[in-house]
């Protein structure tokens, strides 16, 4: 006996484990979704083929309009599963759609029903339902990535002013502050999402190939480019005038392009909290009733951050796999993109898990400021930067190399610093900021370019 699909049985974990974080996405990307969309295609297209003018097809009488568009608000589950079960018999989805629309409308529609899917290729209604799912899926993660963007540019104003040591190569280097550690990424990120904003999503109806072949054989004198184009746009999409059967999806490979790289930021930033957790700059609050480890009682471990970062891996997988395959056809047409494309969700769904745990891990962050101000304290080292600088300024020989020599490889103090400061040759103001400068101090504009992020 098959096993009953639940939540608990679903072979993803996106309809499973995961499936109260990706639910508003079943509303975009799940079949009943994509029929709708198909099903809002093909009546946006017999309307405006009723207002051009031909003699056969007069304007749709006054309640025969709103009765389809009607079809499409209240669709239900349950006009899903009628459509479904057309397509068993045919085994054409699209086809389906058309004869689910005369069946539902088909004597009020009259001679008009048999304009429904006229001069359509499958692809013109479908790579224009794939736009619009596209559309609105985007929207979905523009809101959580601006929230997490908010939260950033929060933690980069609030921690501007917080000196800690940084660590190029894993090794400590000059020291910045942790706001300006937020604000890198808040800027980055916000990039990002403007990227994801700037695509613009085209669509095509021009028939089997993307001549108007079919459309011109009925209707000679009539201006289908136009025609075409007022459907698309009327849809909130731009027009692509140039296409073979497909839609060459180049700009759906620019989407999936800058989902992943706002993706990849987000992986950058969730392994440097992780690391800097391990460190013990930052503590996690803790959540009542939660369990760490097994076996070792005390752990508190940045889950949130590795669970973001395994579910962007899965993302950006799909979304690059997406880019890469769906601009690619076989001459004028193959089916390679149409199985891609009935995994729009899987990207999307990933990246969305992935949102969540990173915006779940940024709330539980709890900054440790004695931890981070001794770690710095360690490393009076880093300020051999500023005083072999200040020796070049000054014309003192080889001041790289006389603190290459004090310093590489050596954790110094102070005090072996101020020694050798006191020894050089240089103006006596130049000296004693030199020596009224700790590695707390020396942080450059990094607080006042934290607090303009």
């Amino acid at each position: 006996m098959p096993v009953e699909l639940v939540s608990l049985t679903a072979t993803s974990p996106l309809d499973g484990r995961y499936g109260r974080q990706t639910v508003e996405l079943r509303e975009i990307f799940s079949e009943f979704a994509f029929m709708r969309e198909r099903l809002r295609v093909e009546i946006a297209w017999l309307t405006a083929l009723s207002s051009a003018g031909f003699a056969e097809l007069p304007p749709l009488d006054a309640d025969v309009a709103p009765a389809l568009q009607k079809l499409v608000a209240d669709f239900s589950i349950d006009d899903c599963l009628e459509i479904k079960a057309i397509e068993a018999e045919t085994n054409h989805d699209v086809k389906a759609v058309e004869y689910f629309i005369k069946r539902r409308c088909g004597a009020s529609l009259g001679a008009a029903a048999e304009f429904i899917h006229f001069g359509c290729t499958s692809e013109d209604i479908n790579n224009v339902a794939h736009a619009l799912m596209l559309e609105r899926g985007r929207e979905v993660l523009i809101r959580r990535l601006r929230a997490i963007h908010g939260e950033l540019r929060d933690n980069a104003h609030r921690h501007a002013g917080v000196a800690m040591l940084s660590r190029t190569h894993g090794q400590p280097a000059t020291p910045t502050t942790v706001g300006k550690e937020f604000a890198n990424v808040s800027m980055r990120l916000a990039t990002a999402i403007e990227s994801i904003e700037r695509v613009t999503l085209l669509a095509k109806m021009n028939g089997a190939v993307g001549n108007y072949n079919a459309h011109l054989a009925a209707y000679p004198q009539i201006d289908w480019e136009s025609v075409a184009r007022g459907v698309v746009e009327g849809l909130g999409l731009s027009f692509n005038t140039h296409t073979i059967q497909v839609e060459p999806h180049d700009s759906m490979a620019q989407l999936f392009d800058a989902v992943a790289r706002a993706n990849t930021i987000l992986l950058d930033l969730n392994r440097d909290l992780w690391g800097y957790i391990s460190l013990g700059y930052f503590k996690q609050k803790l959540k009542p009733g939660e369990i760490g480890s097994s076996t070792m009682p005390h752990k508190v471990n940045p889950i949130d951050f590795e669970n973001s970062e395994g579910n962007l891996g899965l993302a950006n997988a799909v979304l690059r796999h997406f880019s890469e395959k769906l601009p690619i056809s076989r001459w004028q047409r193959d089916l390679t993109d149409s199985t891609v494309l009935r995994n729009l969700g899987v990207g999307f769904g990933y990246s969305l898990v992935a949102y969540e745990s990173c915006m779940r891990g940024l709330r539980k962050l709890e900054i440790d400021e004695p931890t981070i101000a001794a770690d710095l304290d360690t490393a009076w080292e880093v300020l051999a930067e500023p005083v072999q600088t200040v020796m070049r300024r000054y014309g003192v020989a080889n001041p790289y190399e006389q603190l290459k020599t004090l310093t590489r490889g050596k954790g110094i103090t102070r005090e072996t610093l101020h020694q050798f400061v006191r020894s050089l040759s240089i103006p006596a103001q130049a000296r004693d900021e030199l020596l009224a400068l700790t590695p707390a101090t020396y942080i450059g504009k990094a607080a006042e370019l934290a607090r303009r992020a």
